[in-house]
C-alpha cells in the first residue's frame, strides 16, 4: 500500500470540527430502566472504588502475519496507531471487586486469557483476581499481529505461533492491571444510553432477515444503535469512560499491512489525547458489544466504507462514535448503585443437552464438536475470501470437500448434527488437540443494574437480543440493562440464531457447535445467572486444557541486522523537504535495524519535534494517526525506515525535525544496541 496522500487531513483536533457538521444526527435518549434486580443478597453499596491503567501491548510491527482477514500475504510492515490495554477496576463498599480490560486487538485467545490469570496470581497471592471477576475483551482490530492464540486454527495464516506476540499483549495486559488496581480510589459512576445510526450496517442482511417479525421489529435499520456509556469520577473529576457499541474493526482493510488499532483506537487516542481529555490521565475504552453482523463499511452492504480512503473511513467511523460517547458523558447524570458481583463457568460447548425451554421448537436438542462450513472461506463482505463458494450455498462443494478430508476429515455423525452446514473443517475432532477451543468460559459482571454478559465469540444482534433476554428473565431484570460483550475470555468462532444458521452465510458457516449453538449459550448464561440471583456460588469444576507448551514457532527470528559500506545505522537515507505546508505531508528516510529487535512498548520508533526557545518539544509520536512508521526490508539484512507525518492544519508554524529510535542486532555477538537518527531541520509554513 502507498503512504498516505498529500494534503489528507489528519489532525486530531481538527477532523472532530471537521466532521461535525457531517455527522447525521444523534438522538441522545434517557437511561434504560433502573431496575432493583436482586442478587439475593441483602446488601447494599455506599459507593465504589474506581482504578485505571493503560499500557502499551502492540506486538511485532515487521514480517508477523496479521490476525482478522486470514490472508497470508498481509503481513505487518509498520506502524500507523498502537494498541493498548485499558484496564478498570471497580469495587463496592463490600469488598467485591470486577476488572475489565478493554483490549486494541482482533480477539482474546485463550491462552492469552490463562496467562493472565496465572500472573495475576503470582502478582497478587491474596487471589483478588480470578477467571470469576477478570473480564479480558477485544475491539476486534483487523490490523494487528497474529499468531498468539493456543489453537491451530487461528494460527495457519499466521503460519505458526509467535511468542514475541504473545508475550507483548499479556505483558502489556498485566501492566494495565497493576496501574489500575495500585491508582484504587474513592469514586462514582454515572451511566447513560443513546443511539447511533450512522456507524454500521447489517452486512449478512439476507440471515437477518429470516428472523421472526418480532425480532426483526427490534432493530427496524437491521442494525443495533445503541450506545452505553460510563463515566467514572473521583472527587469530582472524571477519569475514565467506557463506550459498548457494536460495529465491526474493519475500517481498515485487507491491504492494510500497519498496526492500527482501527476506528474504535482512533476514538479511544482522540479522546484521551490532551486536546479532548476532561483531565490528565484520562483512560477511554471504547468497547464490543454484539458485533457479529455490524460492519463499519456502511456502503454496499458492509463492501465499502464512508470513502475509498481506509485512513479516512477509520476517522469518520471512529469520529461518529466518540462524538455521541462524548455527548453521553456529558449528560450521565444516573449514579449507579448497589452492588458488585461476579459469576463464572467454564462449559464443552461439544456435547450440551439443550432443553425444550430454550430450543424454540418444544423439542430437545444438542450441539456436536466443533466444525466450519464452506461459506467460511467466502469470508463477509468487508473480508472477502476466495471466490470458491457463493454465501448462503449448503451444496456440498467438491473440492472443499477433497481438502477438508485431508486437512481436517469430520465424521458422518458429525456432518449430520451440524446440518444444514456443509462441513469444510472439522476443528473440534482433531488429534492430538483440537484445533479451536471447547471448553469455554462464561461469565456474568454486575456493577449495580449494569448486567455484562461477557461471551467467547462474536455475536448477530438478534442472537445478542436472545442472550439479553435470557440474563435478564433469570436475574429479574430488564434486557435494557444487559449488554452482551463478545469477543471475551477467549474466542470461538461466531454465535448466529438458528433461523440465520439455517442461511450459512459466513457468520452461520463460522458457529461452531451447530444450529443449536445460541440456545445453548442461552441456556448456559441463564443458569449462571440465576445463581447469582440467588446468590450460590456457581457450580462447574471444568477448566480447559492449557497448551501454552505445545506450540509450533516456524519463525527463526533476526539473524543479525547490516548496513552498506560506509554508511551508520541510523543515517539518513532520504531527508525532508525544505519547507512544507500545514495539510500536506513530509518524510524522512532512515537506515536501521530490524523493528522486531525491541517493541518499543509504551515508548515510540519515531519523534516529531518543534524546535520551542532554543530546545525541541515532541509533538507526535509513532501512536498518532498524523504520523506512519512503515520499515521495508532491503536486500537481505539491511532496513530502512520510512517516517511519514500528515502535518495538521492546526500545527504550529515552526522549525521541525523527525527522530527515529532504532536498535540492531549483531551478527557477531547477538547483542542488540539502540540507534537514533535525526533529520534536517525543516520549515512548516
Amino acid at each position: 500500500m502507498d503512504d498516505l496522500p498529500p494534503g489528507r487531513l489528519v489532525s486530531r483536533r481538527h477532523t472532530l470540527t471537521l466532521l461535525a457538521a457531517s455527522t447525521a444526527a444523534v438522538a441522545v435518549v434517557s437511561p434504560g430502566p433502573t431496575a432493583a434486580a436482586a442478587t439475593g443478597q441483602d446488601r447494599t453499596a455506599e459507593g465504589y472504588r474506581i482504578g485505571i491503567g493503560r499500557s502499551d501491548i502492540t506486538g511485532e510491527p515487521a514480517e508477523a502475519a496479521m490476525m482478522g482477514y486470514a490472508r497470508l500475504n498481509q503481513v505487518t510492515s509498520g506502524i500507523s496507531m498502537r494498541q493498548w490495554a485499558r484496564a478498570f477496576v471497580i469495587a463496592d463498599a463490600n469488598g467485591s471487586r470486577v476488572l475489565f480490560v478493554n483490549t486494541d486487538l482482533g480477539m482474546i485467545m485463550q491462552g492469552v486469557h490463562q496467562e493472565v490469570l496465572r500472573r495475576l496470581a503470582a502478582r497478587f497471592p491474596d487471589r483478588r483476581y480470578s477467571d470469576a471477576n477478570v473480564l479480558l475483551t477485544a475491539t476486534h482490530t483487523h490490523a494487528g499481529p497474529g499468531g498468539f492464540s493456543h489453537y491451530a486454527l487461528y494460527n495457519l495464516t499466521i503460519l505458526g505461533y509467535r511468542p514475541e506476540t504473545f508475550e507483548a499483549i499479556v505483558s502489556g495486559i498485566v501492566a494495565a492491571i497493576e496501574q489500575a488496581d495500585a491508582s484504587l480510589a474513592p469514586g462514582t459512576i454515572k451511566i447513560a444510553s443513546g443511539e447511533l445510526a450512522t456507524a454500521s450496517v447489517n452486512r449478512a442482511r439476507v440471515a437477518f432477515d429470516r428472523n421472526p417479525a418480532a425480532e426483526r421489529a427490534v432493530f427496524p435499520d437491521a442494525i443495533d444503535p445503541r450506545m452505553t456509556v460510563l463515566r467514572l469520577e473521583r472527587a469530582g473529576r472524571p477519569v475514565g469512560a467506557i463506550s459498548w457499541f457494536a460495529t465491526h474493526g474493519t475500517s481498515m482493510t485487507p491491504t492494510n499491512t500497519l498496526i492500527s488499532s482501527d476506528n474504535k483506537g482512533y476514538a479511544e487516542q482522540t479522546w484521551e489525547s490532551p486536546t479532548l481529555a476532561p483531565s490528565p490521565g484520562f483512560v477511554a475504552a471504547f468497547a464490543q458489544t454484539n458485533a457479529g453482523d455490524m460492519s463499519p463499511n456502511i456502503r454496499d452492504g458492509g463492501y465499502h466504507g464512508p470513502t475509498d480512503d481506509e485512513f479516512e473511513n477509520t476517522r469518520i467511523i471512529g469520529t461518529r462514535q466518540l462524538d455521541v460517547a462524548r455527548a453521553l458523558f456529558d449528560r450521565a447524570t444516573e449514579t449507579l448503585s448497589g452492588p458488585v458481583d461476579c459469576r463464572q463457568r467454564y462449559v464443552d460447548f461439544s456435547n450440551i443437552t439443550v432443553s425444550p425451554d430454550f430450543t424454540g421448537d418444544g423439542q430437545t436438542h444438542r450441539t456436536f464438536p466443533a466444525a466450519m462450513g464452506q461459506a467460511f472461506t467466502a469470508g463477509a463482505p468487508d473480508g472477502p475470501g476466495p471466490d470458491i463458494v457463493r454465501p448462503g450455498d449448503t451444496t456440498l462443494n467438491p473440492l472443499l470437500l477433497v481438502a477438508g478430508t485431508v486437512v481436517a476429515p469430520a465424521s458422518s455423525e458429525l456432518r449430520a448434527g451440524q446440518a444444514p452446514k456443509p462441513v469444510f473443517l472439522a476443528t473440534g475432532t482433531q488429534q492430538p488437540f483440537p484445533w479451536s477451543p471447547q471448553i469455554l468460559p462464561l461469565q456474568i459482571l454486575r456493577i449495580g443494574r449494569l448486567v455484562l454478559a461477557a461471551v467467547p465469540v462474536e455475536v448477530t444482534i438478534v442472537a445478542g437480543l436472545r442472550l439479553r433476554r435470557s440474563v435478564a428473565t433469570a436475574l429479574g431484570t430488564s434486557p435494557d440493562d444487559v449488554l452482551v460483550t463478545g469477543y471475551s475470555n477467549a474466542y470461538s468462532g461466531y454465535l448466529v440464531t438458528p433461523e440465520e444458521y439455517d442461511a450459512q452465510y459466513y457468520e452461520g458457516a463460522s458457529t461452531n457447535f451447530g444450529r443449536w449453538t445460541l440456545p445453548a449459550y442461552q441456556q448456559e448464561l441463564s443458569r449462571l445467572a440465576t445463581e447469582m440471583a440467588r446468590g450460590v456460588p456457581s457450580s462447574g469444576t471444568l477448566v480447559p486444557p492449557d497448551l501454552s507448551g505445545h506450540q509450533i514457532v516456524t519463525t527463526p527470528g533476526i539473524l543479525f541486522d547490516d548496513i552498506p559500506l560506509g554508511l551508520r545505522f541510523g543515517d539518513i537515507a532520504e531527508q525532508p523537504g525544505p519547507t512544507v505546508a500545514r495539510g500536506r505531508s513530509t518524510y524522512a528516510t532512515f537506515w536501521t535495524g530490524h523493528p522486531n529487535n525491541n517493541l518499543h512498548h509504551n515508548t515510540t520508533y519515531l519523534e516529531i519535534q518543534l524546535l520551542v526557545n532554543g530546545g525541541w518539544t515532541t509533538v507526535a509520536d509513532d501512536d498518532a494517526f498524523e504520523t506512519v512508521y512503515r520499515w521495508k526490508r532491503v536486500g537481505i539484512a539491511y532496513s530502512q525506515a520510512k517516517i511519514t507525518w500528515n502535518v495538521p492544519l492546526t500545527a504550529v508554524p515552526g522549525t521541525y525535525r523527525i527522530v527515529h529510535h532504532g536498535d540492531w542486532k549483531s551478527g557477531w555477538t547477538g547483542g542488540i544496541s539502540p540507534l537514533t537518527g535525526i533529520s534536517r531541520n525543516f520549515t512548516v509554513t
